[in-house]
């Protein structure tokens, strides 16, 4: 389950499918679709198969190993929804904070992103380094330049949130339909329960196993 929110509060609520029927969510880029869902294969190796494609020897015997492995992995259980994955605490920032502040709380923190929140404190949007930098300039980490803006009138409004309960594989395809870092984490009250990026599937695929990303 996806919403989008803006500066108004949410304007937007459902599926995959509906998302990509909504003017505000319109995708900055489109991305061909993959012809074939990846698939992982976990299946021991039959008995008495004692070659595989790469002939006899080590190759077989890795082979071996790594069904071994991936039948522990799917004992402790596969990583499907947002809230397995999503970073937590988020590191926030205000829409009416000034750019310097912001570009500090992103430099000081090690992050490129984060959820921006009103007054109320509901996701409004989300701002990057790229948006601050349309308002600042930076030399050899000291900021010059400052124009006088406020987080709201760089960020980029509306935004795409997910649900934590939203399937991992929906999440990465809303960040390649709609050219997107990062992906807020959004409860059923409207509070900011999260944050997922690039990275964070990433990492997940590479060292959280088994995440089930293609069933």
């Amino acid at each position: 389950m996806f919403s989008i929110y803006g500066l108004t509060g949410q304007i937007f609520s459902g599926t995959l499918e509906q998302l990509g029927q909504v003017r505000a969510a319109v995708p900055v880029r489109r991305v061909r679709a993959i012809d074939e869902d990846g698939r992982e294969w976990a299946s021991p190796v039959p008995a008495g198969a004692g070659h595989s494609r790469y002939g006899p020897g080590p190759g077989a015997e890795a082979v071996r190993e790594y069904a071994t492995a991936s039948r522990a992995d799917l004992e402790r259980g596969p990583l499907y929804r947002a809230e397995q994955i999503m970073q937590r605490p988020v590191i926030v920032l205000r829409a009416d904070d000034d750019v310097a502040q912001a570009w500090r709380t992103l430099s000081n923190n090690r992050i490129h992103q984060s959820p921006v929140l009103d007054a109320a404190g509901r996701l409004a949007g989300l701002v990057s380094e790229r948006n601050l930098l349309t308002a600042l300039n930076v030399e050899d980490g000291v900021l010059r330049d400052v124009l006088a803006r406020r987080v709201s009138d760089v960020m980029s409004s509306p935004v795409v949130s997910a649900h934590p309960a939203t399937d991992i594989r929906r999440i990465a395809r809303v960040m390649l339909d709609y050219g997107v870092d990062g992906v807020p984490v959004v409860d059923a009250d409207h509070v900011l329960a999260g944050f997922i990026s690039r990275s964070d599937i990433l990492h997940a695929v590479i060292a959280e196993p088994p995440v089930s990303l293609w069933r």
